[in-house]
């Protein structure tokens, strides 16, 4: 189990995050299930609770990551890592599609976190529509 996550630091993830979640980029402000300080590389696997190896993560993201590190990209069937948001640029592995409501994987990686961590879920999609009607999506880059 991980230790807990000192409330000051918890505001400097989610401020570094804009308050999204750093994988679906679901914003906390309309969240239904709580956002929590996701380890990128799991304690279990040798990683730290530092800064560097922490992401703001909903509740659905995080679950579907788990302790997993790497993902299958379904377009080669090959291992591949997941997106890591303190190395990696959403943008360079990620796009929206047409109307901004499914997260497109560009990459090996971007493709296989789209599918290992769900972030199409159904209700993450009708959030976006909603949120595009409010103009609040999608999310300045």
């Amino acid at each position: 189990m991980s230790e807990p996550i000192a409330a000051e630091v918890r505001r400097q993830i989610e401020a570094r995050a804009n308050s999204r979640c750093e994988y679906c980029r679901s914003p906390v402000k309309y969240a239904v299930q709580s956002f929590e300080c996701e380890h990128i590389q799991p304690i279990a696997l040798g990683g730290q609770t530092t800064l560097d190896n922490l992401a703001f993560a909903c509740g659905g993201c995080n679950r579907c990551k788990a302790m997993r590190v790497t993902g299958i990209d379904p377009d080669s069937g090959h291992v591949v890592p997941l997106y890591n948001p303190r190395e990696q640029l959403w943008q360079d592995h990620f796009a929206w599609n047409d109307d901004f409501t499914l997260v497109l994987g560009l990459t090996a990686t971007g493709r296989g976190t789209v599918q290992t961590l769900r972030l199409n879920r159904p209700g993450v999609v009708n959030l976006r529509r909603l949120l595009i009607l409010i103009g609040e999506h999608p999310p300045k880059a």
